[in-house]
């Protein structure tokens, strides 16, 4: 994978462009001391108006010509950044959306919105500034110091002399920037994964009264970052005060030692003056280089946390195979064998020794004590995890050979926690199948029981979503995103407790719905009723298969399922007294 600023080499020929441009404006500024010197020496003391005319023409024209060139650079330098900021930005989020679960472990989602704003947005304005006056900068210092030895070596020595004690400063200074700017990029993530959590969960502070507590908390990792910002940014800014004092004591030795050069004859006026002009120019480009340091300090921490991004290994491999077409020979449909799981950097199993057979068209019902272990093994069927032990077959074939698009265009997937993206109705449920016709999501809405509501609305399917969902309830969430999942016509449906918030008579209606489409149907559930139907019913225990049958066959030999069925039907009961 390339890495942040390889990106430019798309850019090469308005890169050479704006260099050229700036090369003009540079020759141009290099030459005005040396003309000013002329209309001094061969103007003004000779008394030659003719003299001043003509060398003040041609500074005009030229002028003229670095202020064309300075605009022309400008824009072409905007153009580089700003398709380099986007190419960048692209990258990152398409890298983004390929990782595994394993890299979004690594990566928290507030740093990677950092990264994908904030460090992208870094990097563009450095190169924006390299191309614009950064390139520049050090290039005026070597032809200032150059012109001026041309000039009068015996002044210009003062500069040659000041000029490496103020670059190793500006070395040190440079150096202690990046390490400490790297510190506040990580700051500002502390300070934006605070906000994301406050954000998200506003109603549950309120409901709890926490938002005192939570003030508190973001104040705290502001005042952080504020008083780390402040530091950094004073100790980058004393480069510019010290710069200045010791490139004004450089000036008063050369006029000093100017003045006494003249009384003895060995250079003129002019010459002097065009020191002084070289001076000037050399102490505005370290002035300007120190500026361009603060930004490439910056630039630098963000693009060693870009590159974090761009050359993170995804664990997660494409296979080179595509789902046969499934036939009636072919039993079961999905095999697990030996299959145990781990989550990244934790010792010990979720999933120990998973041995399950799954014949077409059947319902799954998987059912356990928190924490053991459902949820992980939903999410190895679409390969959001790949097993750390044993294998998974879907139609004899080992799910890490599949392309993953064959494999998850085949698998419609309802997670825990309903999520609705911006946007309508319509969209939310052709979400699931981008190309679905009017007909295919009003049957998939219907299958759902979610059909009658959004008919309720004023809008109907072109009804706006409010953010995650807040116009709706948790049941008629549940009910679009099932909608979702089933207006693909998936061949495997994984319900992941996704009718927890559904009555009874809206869940069986559902399941029935889903019955009819013969997809084989796994659904993790806690409610007896919707068990009582599953052709297989797999009762989890630390990770491990305690139980494994239909619901007669468990109520006769497992006494877990027994004490969970007992458990229930003791609540239904006192619901019913």
């Amino acid at each position: 994978m390339k890495k942040a600023f390889s990106f430019l080499s798309s850019y090469k020929l308005p890169i050479m462009i704006a260099f050229s441009l700036m090369l003009v404006e540079l020759l141009i500024e290099l030459a005005s001391p040396l003309i000013i010197a002329r209309i001094i020496d061969f103007g003004i003391r000779m008394n030659s108006l003719s003299q001043i005319t003509y060398w003040g023409i041609i500074l005009l024209i030229l002028a003229s010509i670095a202020f064309a060139a300075g605009i022309t650079n400008s824009f072409f330098s905007s153009r580089v950044s700003q398709g380099f900021g986007y190419d960048l930005r692209q990258a990152t989020f398409t890298k983004v959306q390929n990782f595994s679960f394993k890299n979004f472990d690594r990566f928290p989602t507030s740093s990677l919105i950092t990264r994908l704003t904030n460090d992208v947005t870094q990097l563009q304005n450095i190169v924006h500034r390299l191309l614009r006056v950064g390139s520049r900068a050090p290039l005026r210092i070597v032809g200032s110091i150059s012109l001026a030895l041309m000039v009068n070596w015996r002044l210009a020595i003062i500069l040659l002399i000041t000029i490496p004690v103020l670059s190793l400063f500006v070395a040190w200074i440079a150096h202690k920037g990046i390490i400490l700017f790297r510190r506040v990029q990580r700051r500002l993530d502390r300070v934006n994964n605070v906000m994301r959590e406050n954000l998200t969960a506003m109603r549950l502070i309120k409901v709890f009264l926490r938002s005192e507590h939570e003030e508190e908390k973001f104040s705290e990792e502001s005042k952080s970052l504020r008083d780390l910002t402040m530091y950094t940014l004073r100790f980058m800014q004393m480069s510019g005060p010290a710069i200045t004092v010791v490139m004004n004591v450089s000036v008063l030795f050369i006029l000093w030692f100017g003045q006494i050069q003249i009384s003895s004859g060995v250079v003129t006026v002019g010459e002097v003056v065009a020191i002084i002009n070289y001076s000037a120019l050399t102490m505005q480009s370290i002035s300007m280089l120190t500026f361009i340091l603060h930004s490439f300090t910056r630039a630098q921490a963000s693009k060693s946390r870009i590159n974090e991004i761009l050359t993170a290994e995804i664990d997660l491999f494409d296979g080179d195979q595509t789902v046969q077409d499934d036939k009636p020979s072919i039993q079961p449909l999905i095999s697990f064998i030996n299959v145990s799981f781990a989550y990244p950097n934790q010792a010990t199993n979720v999933l120990e020794q998973i041995n399950l057979q799954v014949n077409k068209g059947d319902t799954i019902a998987v059912i356990g004590a928190t924490g053991s272990g459902k949820s992980s093994l939903f999410q190895l069927i679409p390969r959001l995890y790949d097993p750390t032990e044993g294998e998974i077959l879907l139609n004899n074939q080992p799910l890490q050979s599949l392309k993953l698009k064959s494999l998850r265009e085949k698998i419609g997937y309802v997670p825990q926690e309903s999520r609705l993206f911006s946007g309508t109705i319509t969209e939310n449920i052709k979400w699931g199948k981008r190309d679905a016709s009017a007909d295919e999501m009003i049957e998939a809405a219907k299958a759902a029981q979610i059909h009658e509501t959004i008919m309720a609305q004023a809008d109907h399917y072109q009804t706006i979503i409010g953010q995650r969902g807040v116009n709706f309830s948790g049941g008629q969430k549940q009910r679009i995103s099932i909608a979702r999942a089933l207006v693909r016509k998936p061949e495997i449906l994984l319900l992941d407790d996704s009718t927890s918030a559904l009555d009874l008579q809206t869940e069986r209606k559902i399941l029935q719905a889903i019955k009819a489409l013969s997809c084989t149907t796994f659904i993790i559930t806690q409610k007896i009723t919707t068990l009582l139907h599953a052709d297989q019913i797999i009762l989890l225990e630390d990770g491990k298969i305690a139980a494994q049958g239909d619901h007669e066959s468990l109520l006769n030999k497992s006494p877990l399922y027994q004490q969970i069925y007992q458990s229930q039907s003791i609540k239904e009961a006192n619901i019913d007294g």
